[in-house]
């Protein structure tokens, strides 16, 4: 079904992944267009400069003529008006972690960086480090680098570098962001409780992750931090090999003087 799509429309197309993702399917040559409630700089100038067209408002005909695929944002959900108009009309649609996986992770090395916190910084750091590698990698960051001048790029090396959020992917799909990345590695900072609009506590934020460390690859790897005692309670999960870092002595790679 994906290989059959021509054209998208971005519902909630202002949110910073949104609009990365918009830009790389429209520089991909899609025929990309998009809706929000909030229309304002930097998101609606930057998608302006790469000819994307945006509605401001939801409203059903922001939907004509049908795009071949609609893309329902997370800070979307049930009563918007599109997404109505979407299910009724049974329109094809999918999230945008689901939309990245179909068309951009497949048979590619992903790297996931994950944690509670310090994702978007690590992410732009690995970015940052395999640029200067000359190994040109994908990425996606939550945010705008200011050695990048983008929040996400898709080339054609092998090598994709993700932030990883345990948030979940839309109003109807509720599993974490990160289990649609297809990680051969992943990286786990640190694990604490959060989102507590939609984890209970820390042991369901806890689940996230384990159900994380049970799609990485045996021939994948997992790096964690050592000294974390949610993070090591989860290793059990594991099927790969995983390297500690951190402070302490147990550690594979250690932090001395900081």
């Amino acid at each position: 079904m994906f290989r059959e799509i021509r054209s998208v429309h971005f519902i909630g197309i202002c949110g910073t992944a949104m609009a990365s993702v918009a830009v790389a399917l429209k520089e991909k040559g899609y025929q990309v267009r998009g809706s929000d409630q909030n229309v304002y700089p930097p998101m609606s100038t930057y998608l302006m400069r790469h000819g994307i067209p945006v509605v401001e408002g939801y409203a059903e005909r922001n939907l004509q003529p049908h795009p071949d695929l609609v893309v329902i944002g997370n800070a979307v959900s049930r009563g918007n008006p599109e997404v109505e108009y979407v299910l009724e009309k049974k329109l094809f649609y999918c999230s945008l972690p689901e939309l990245l996986k179909e068309f951009f992770l497949r048979g590619k090395r992903c790297i996931v960086i994950t944690g509670t916190h310090g994702k978007t910084t690590v992410t732009s750091l690995m970015a940052w480090v395999f640029e200067h590698a000359g190994l040109n990698p994908s990425f996606l960051i939550g945010g705008i680098p200011l050695n990048f001048e983008c929040g996400a790029r898709f080339t054609e090396s092998e090598w994709v570098i993700l932030e990883g959020d345990e948030y979940d992917t839309a109003f109807f799909d509720k599993r974490s962001k990160f289990l649609h990345y297809c990680p051969e590695i992943a990286v786990i900072n640190n694990i604490e409780f959060d989102h507590a609009d939609i984890f209970e506590n820390l042991e369901a934020v806890k689940k996230a992750f384990i159900q994380l460390i049970r799609i990485i690859p045996r021939n994948g790897a997992l790096f964690v931090n050592g000294d974390d005692p949610n993070i090591a309670s989860i290793l059990h999960a594991a099927h790969c090999p995983v390297k500690r870092f951190g402070f302490g002595e147990g550690n594979a790679l250690r932090a001395f003087n900081t």
